[in-house]
Parts: C-alpha cells; structure tokens; sequence
C-alpha cells in the first residue's frame, strides 16, 4: 500500500476532498443550493415549500453547515416576527458551475443507471 496515498486521503480534517465532499455531498446540500441559485434569496419556510421531502430540523442543519462553510450567508433583519433570508455566497456561486457538470451527468446517464440497477437486482435475486 502507498503509504502517500494512504497519509493524503485518511485523515478527514487534512484531506480537501474527503473534508469538502463530507458537506456538499449529503442528500441535501446540492438541492438547497439550487434552489437558492435560482431564486437569488430566500426564507426558511419558502426554501421547505421548493424542497417538500426535507424535514425542517434537516433543513436547519443543512443551512447551519453551509453557513459554516462559508457558502450560504443569513441575513436576520430586527423585527417582530424575526425575519430570516438566505443566500449564497461568492463561495458558493464559484462552487455552483460544478454541480452544473454533475446535474447535466446526471441527466445524461440516469437512463442507464436505473437500467444498470433493475439488471444488479435481477441478478442479485437469484
């Protein structure tokens, strides 16, 4: 075993990539960075209307980590009901050309991949 390779990729804190895509790659992250990317700015409730599915604690621990990163900027404005909006950071906007590759792989072979997993269940049941 490369003892390199194994120092550049075990250590979660050191490695970049290990470390980055621990944050953006869970179910969540991307989504809620599109939909921010297309509607520019929005509150809590608005962001759970686009993305349904999400429950709200997941919701407020996606945003508290992407804030964290430096991706999502919070803006509460002193009012009675306190008013929250989120939006992207510069960040986040350099991050977003690359989720565009993945969202347009993804279009581009979904067919192929649903195909390849009906066929490993086929043939795994047996």
């Amino acid at each position: 075993m490369d003892q390199e390779i194994l120092k550049k990729y075990s250590n979660v804190e050191e490695c970049p990539v290990r470390n980055v895509l621990d944050r953006i790659g869970n179910k969540w992250t991307l989504l809620v960075l599109l939909v921010l990317e297309e509607e520019k700015v929005l509150r809590f409730n608005e962001l759970h209307n686009y993305i349904v599915t999400i429950s709200q604690k997941m919701l407020s621990v996606t945003l508290k980590s992407l804030e964290a990163d430096g991706l999502v900027k919070r803006t509460i404005y002193p009012q009675v009901p306190p008013k929250v909006e989120y939006e992207l950071t510069e960040r986040a906007q350099s991050l977003l050309p690359h989720i565009h590759s993945l969202v347009d792989w993804s279009k581009d072979h979904i067919n192929g991949i649903k195909a390849s997993r009906k066929n490993y269940e086929l043939v795994t049941k047996k």
